[in-house]
């Protein structure tokens, strides 16, 4: 937890300290790389440290990737202007690509599956209460000492994280295929899979931001991405230990699974991107208050995930999480019916229950995956549904970016005569004017306030259509999800047993 506690504090206790660092270091133009480099850094390194953890063991993957982590904070403290503070970034996020696939597979190895709920929502609420905890700490530091604190704090957290993992956390030992025979890693496969997914993010991150859509740099790097994507099957079909191997895709479980967090990827945009414009710009909120907002989602999460054990135990785990997006879905539909401007009350109530609704849906099918395969693939598989997860994040910003560009342009475009002049044309710029709006006369103020309303809920309703291409992806999954023999059952299904099954595993 205290591994996890590094990566899930990093992002939240840094956006705070934006405007400081720009101050400092200049680098206005470029600071969203802050967060993207970082992004980037962790999804393409996820299925390769999947992969060494199953060769290698869990434990020399976490320790390497806290070190790699607490050499980046270091280093980030010590940033002289904004590229080397982003080139630290990226280090930062090499090291936190292995923190947060490796923590969810050993929680899997260390606990049985009657105990994972437990286990798991424990690790969800690090992540809740960093997103509560981590703006203000952000904002406190940047304000009363100096934003490469926020750095340096992670030196402590990952030292005692570091002696408590040295000295108690023990493997069992590993028994090789072949006995004799050093472990094999496909580098060229992980480096293929770092090359695809580093131009297919990098075209989704600065598509429409810093080039349009259509323009040389964006094909350019999509027929690049598609190109490495071509190489990498070839390689990985030709090694003997691939890092992303055919079964994950052969096997309806996981694959169906990967399909459905890759469409919560998608849905997860509109909160955590867009709700917050929404609440400083038409409910007019503080950025504080405005965190609030989202973060509400945080604290009924784990909760309902702590408790979706006492759901699909008796209705399996394909219809708990087929319950969890469908509930989504329609709370998702529900923010559109908002009242217009509405009171803060409002938003939270639906971020609450969505919140909710997705606890009953990810949890049971992250637990799903890992009790479908054994010790030797655990770590593959977790790393898959998260990296689906993190390219459907990225698809999701650049998709729902550009519908909200559209949606806001289109009401820009047919304005009233009487106000349209001097209006804001993209929705960074109509933010900024509704944060200072002395420029603006009553009426502009309150058309834009209404065209972010609008905008926003579009957005929304796109992530309700998320929701529904998850429920369809849910369908390709078989009824009861296979339970490997590893996992100490006795029977023939979900949670209770072991038998010939899926993809010439274990399972039922």
């Amino acid at each position: 937890m205290l591994g996890m506690a590094l990566a899930a504090l990093d992002s939240t206790v840094l956006a705070t300290a934006v405007p400081q660092i720009v101050g400092d270091l200049g680098g206005f133009a470029v600071f969203s790389w802050l967060f993207s480099g970082y992004l980037l850094a962790v999804t393409v390194t996820l299925p390769v440290y999947g992969k060494l953890s199953d060769t290698f063991g869990r434990k020399p993957v976490l320790i390497t990737g806290i070190v790699l982590f607490l050499v980046g904070s270091l280093a980030c403290a010590g940033a002289w202007d904004m590229a080397s503070l982003i080139a630290f970034r990226v280090v930062q996020g090499l090291g936190g690509g292995a923190l947060q696939g490796t923590v969810q597979t050993i929680a899997a190895d260390l606990y049985p599956m009657k105990e994972r709920p437990k286990i798991q929502a424990r690790i969800s609420s690090v992540w809740a209460t960093s997103a509560v905890a981590g703006p203000a700490l952000g904002g406190l530091l940047a304000t009363y000492a100096d934003w490469r604190w926020i750095f340096l704090i992670n030196v402590p957290v990952g030292g005692v994280a570091l002696w408590l993992i040295g000295r108690h956390f023990t493997e069992p030992q590993r028994q090789r295929p072949v006995p004799g025979a050093r472990p094999r890693v496909d580098w060229p496969g992980a480096l293929a899979i770092f090359a695809c997914g580093g131009l297919l993010l990098t075209a989704l991150v600065q598509g429409g931001v810093a080039w349009p859509w259509l323009s040389t740099p964006s094909l350019l790097l999509f027929a690049g991405s598609a190109g490495c994507a071509a190489l990498t099957v070839l390689i990985e079909r030709r090694a003997a230990e691939p890092i992303i191997p055919g079964w994950v895709w052969r096997r309806r479980t996981i694959s169906a699974v990967n399909l459905a967090l890759g469409a919560l990827g998608l849905l997860m945009v509109a909160p955590t991107v867009f709700l917050p414009t929404y609440a400083q710009s038409v409910l007019g909120l503080s950025p504080t208050a405005a965190g609030f907002v989202l973060s509400v989602m945080m604290l009924s999460w784990p909760v309902s995930a702590a408790l979706s054990s006492q759901v699909y135990n008796r209705v399996g785990i394909r219809t708990c999480s087929m319950l969890g997006i469908g509930a989504a879905g329609l709370v998702l539909l529900a923010f559109p019916l908002l009242p217009y401007p509405g009171a803060a009350w409002q938003p939270a109530l639906i971020m609450l229950a969505l919140g909710a609704a997705l606890g009953l849906f990810q949890l049971p099918l992250i637990i799903g995956v890992q009790s479908s395969v054994g010790y030797r693939e655990r770590g593959t598989a977790t790393a898959s549904i998260l990296f689906c997860r993190q390219v459907g994040q990225s698809l999701g910003a650049a998709l729902f970016g550009a519908l909200a560009n559209a949606t806001l342009n289109d009401r820009l475009a047919h304005a009233p005569s009487g106000i349209s002049a001097g209006l804001p044309d993209d929705l960074d710029a109509v933010s900024r004017a509704l944060e200072h709006p002395a420029g603006l006369t009553a009426q502009a103020t309150d058309y834009l306030r209404r065209a972010v309303d609008t905008t926003v809920d579009h957005v929304y309703l796109g992530a309700a259509a998320a929701a529904a291409l998850a429920l369809l992806a849910l369908l390709l999954a078989p009824r009861r999800f296979p339970v490997h023999s590893e996992t100490g059952g006795t029977g023939a299904g979900e949670g209770t047993g072991a038998g010939a099954g899926e993809g010439g595993q274990a399972g039922a």
